[in-house]
């Protein structure tokens, strides 16, 4: 998740600061250890922790992790940014329920992969992926990794500079393309957040056609800092709305189905995704933290929270060796299972997979 200077320093600011509680729920949730278990959660919300879940074979590496997503047979895709200069190095990784490698696929992400979610689409299933930095890209691909369609810079939106459809040029300016995340719509279109180039949520039809956009740079109410992830919201009892992480204001924001803003959840710690199963939502946070939040938006659970470590061990993203069990670094991306089972994917130097396993 390379940014530049002045995104790195306010990161770097920001977690040393630690995150703020969400006034509405001022309590905590912690790690215990039964017999040679490592249980994280609370209440209804317990978890086992299996740190390094994934079984990669040698001849691949573990990067950065970035995303993850679950098809219909359980099965885990992990995508990681990669590193421009291993061309050849696949950027996704795809393992069984068991934990075992099945294959890999995406070298032409590598420097950039990012998001990575799966849709039924009829009876089949697809993968959606974002890549940023030099990628520039999002696409569609089958399972197996063969692609649908590829595509760039959305240059009908207006908002891009010129030529930054065919770019491979990180631009980091509010006028340039880094896409991270998608969400899907009952249409048959989606939506794509743009959280690194210029925080505004596209939508496109069913054929991968651009729509409509909307947010943007601002500060907050309907624009964003950071747009990273987004989500369609449908948990029973509430009105279908578009969720958006405005990741460095620390913020969920809430959107009706056609993009208009509706309100604002703070006290989040640089939230990264959405995801829901059943009446939960699911929010990784950089800092340090995984949130539950239930039908009502209460938090009922925060897995694996360790803020003031970020504080205290300098460059702890780079430091596996201090790495505390049933503790998280950098949460970066994490999903639902069918069980409700949850994988967590963190921004650390040489990637990490956590299985949380649901207890209740």
């Amino acid at each position: 998740m390379t940014q530049p200077q002045s995104g790195r320093r306010q990161f770097l600011s920001a977690v040393s600061a630690g995150a703020a509680l969400i006034t509405a729920a001022p309590m905590a949730f912690t790690a215990s250890r039964t017999s040679d278990e490592i249980i994280t959660g609370e209440g209804e919300h317990k978890f086992r922790v299996r740190h390094d879940w994934p079984l990669l074979p040698d001849k691949f590496n573990w990067q950065t992790t970035h995303n993850v997503a679950v098809d219909k047979a359980g099965n885990l895709y992990v995508i990681h940014e990669g590193r421009e200069d291993q061309k050849d190095h696949p950027a996704i990784f795809v393992f069984d329920p068991d934990r075992k490698f099945i294959r890999a696929f995406g070298s032409q992400f590598q420097g950039g992969g990012h998001g990575i979610e799966v849709r039924q689409e009829g009876n089949e299933e697809f993968l959606y992926v974002a890549a940023y930095q030099q990628v520039k890209c999002f696409a569609k691909m089958t399972l197996t990794g063969e692609t649908v369609w590829h595509k760039k810079a959305p240059m009908e939106s207006g908002v891009y500079a010129p030529g930054e459809d065919l770019s491979t040029q990180r631009n980091w300016t509010r006028k340039g393309f880094l896409p991270t995340n998608f969400a899907f719509l009952d249409d048959g279109g989606f939506l794509l957040a743009d959280g690194y180039g210029s925080f505004y949520i596209h939508r496109f039809d069913k054929d991968a056609n651009w729509v409509s956009c909307f947010g943007g740079d601002g500060s907050g109410k309907g624009t964003f800092k950071t747009a990273h992830g987004l989500w369609v919201d449908q948990r029973a009892g509430r009105e279908p709305s578009i969720v958006v992480t405005d990741r460095a204001h620390g913020t969920l924001q809430i959107f009706d189905m056609d993009g208009k803003y509706k309100e604002t959840l703070d006290g989040f710690g640089l939230p990264a995704n959405i995801d829901t199963w059943q009446n939960l939502m699911l929010v990784p946070e950089l800092k340090a933290r995984v949130t539950l939040l239930n039908e009502k938006n209460e938090v009922v659970a925060r897995l694996g929270a360790a803020v003031d470590r970020l504080g205290q061990v300098e460059s702890l993203r780079t430091k596996p060796a201090e790495w505390l069990p049933g503790q998280f670094v950098h949460p970066h991306d994490a999903c639902f299972a069918e069980n409700g089972d949850i994988y967590v994917a963190e921004w650390v130097s040489t990637g990490r997979i956590t299985k949380l396993e649901r207890l209740s």
